[in-house]
């Protein structure tokens, strides 16, 4: 299944594609794509229904994250080994785990803001999982069965403020516009081979990322259940799971974003975003 949430800020319904890739009215079964909704007794409520029998929504207008609320945002860094070569980092023997603010978090097709007196935002195509049930000291083995589905998630990452101003990185991992999400938030069952996934993105129409969950040094099984060994997983967390090769830091010399700039992200079976980045 494929989820989404359409319509103006703050005014989002959830959704569903049908068979037919016709957008379907998900409020007479769910309010909202939240915590409280992302679990899977729901979804064995949705797969009960026929889709093609709700309302069709034919004005789509904005598209939205594909959750709203959630409990926690985290990242993994430096999970593909070319980009970590590209960074000037060592490969990682344990997963680089940190936050996201939840307040970063925008549609997949909204703009994407340069903060002022920022000199150096970035942009990384990932694939981020959301949570479907609580999740603690979970097999690597059982992880399928707490995942409820996936995302594109551009984790757009300041890199001055992450590297030069001291502390984590969550400083220049959570500005207002940092997490686009979406457009889907897509079940495993639709994904045929989820260590065979190919993701990519472009800057004006100039490939600048490539790469494949082959690449992952640690794939989304082992991520979940290394991260419940720590910490606590609940329905709706978002976990976003590194990127590929070819970010702007990465360049020589390296290329930010500007005002201007096109984004285009494209991930098998998750869809694409297509963002703007203007000045604050």
């Amino acid at each position: 299944m494929k989820f989404l949430r359409v319509g103006n800020l703050g005014k989002e319904i959830p959704a569903i594609l049908d068979n037919k890739n016709k957008i379907r009215d998900l409020t007479s079964i769910i309010k909202d794509l939240t915590p409280d909704t992302i679990n899977f007794k729901i979804l064995e409520k949705i797969k009960e229904i026929n889709i093609e029998s709700l309302p069709e929504i034919k004005n789509i207008g904005r598209i939205g994250a594909c959750i709203s609320k959630p409990g926690n945002f985290f990242a993994v860094g430096l999970n593909y080994s070319e980009h970590a070569k590209e960074t000037g980092a060592e490969t990682p023997k344990h997963p680089v785990l940190f936050n996201k603010s939840v307040h970063s978090i925008v549609g997949p097709n909204d703009d994407v803001i340069i903060p002022k007196n920022s000199q150096q935002l970035d942009h990384e195509v990932e694939i981020a999982f959301v949570v479907g049930k609580k999740a603690k000291l979970v097999s690597e083995s059982n992880a399928q069965d707490y995942i409820f589905g996936y995302c594109i998630c551009n984790d757009i990452s300041e890199r001055q403020w992450q590297k030069e101003k001291g502390g984590q990185w969550v400083k220049g991992k959570s500005g207002d516009t940092f997490g686009p999400i979406g457009p889907y938030l897509v079940t495993s069952d639709e994904i045929k081979n989820l260590n065979d996934i190919n993701l990519s993105l472009e800057v004006n129409g100039k490939k600048h990322q490539t790469g494949n969950t082959s690449d992952m040094i640690f794939n989304f099984n082992f991520l979940l259940s290394h991260i419940s060994n720590f910490i606590t997983l609940m329905p709706g967390d978002i976990v976003t799971t590194g990127t590929p090769p070819g970010v702007g830091m990465g360049m020589s010399p390296p290329v930010f974003l500007k005002n201007g700039d096109i984004m285009k992200l494209s991930v098998d079976n998750l869809g694409e975003q297509i963002t703007k980045v203007i000045k604050e």
